[in-house]
C-alpha cells in the first residue's frame, strides 16, 4: 500500500504549502448570512446599473411609440 500513502503525504504537503487560500473557500467577514445576501444584492444592482441594466428595469418600461 505504498501509493496510498505517498497519496496522502503528498496531499498534506500541498494542503500545507497553499495554506487556507483554497479555491472555493470564502473568508469569514463577520456577516450573517442575512447581512451577506443584503450586501451581495447591493453589489449586484450596482453591476447591472454600470453595465446598463437588462434586467428588470427594462422589463418594466412600456414600449416606446415608434413614429413612421
Amino acid at each position: 500500500m505504498t501509493r496510498g500513502n505517498q497519496r496522502e503525504l503528498a496531499r498534506a504537503k500541498n494542503a500545507k504549502k497553499s495554506g487556507d487560500s483554497g479555491r472555493g473557500k470564502r473568508g469569514d467577514d463577520g456577516l450573517s448570512a442575512a447581512a451577506r445576501k443584503l450586501r451581495d444584492a447591493e453589489i449586484m444592482q450596482q453591476k447591472q446599473k454600470k453595465s446598463g441594466g437588462g434586467g428588470k428595469e427594462e422589463e418594466k418600461k412600456p414600449p416606446s411609440p415608434t413614429t413612421e
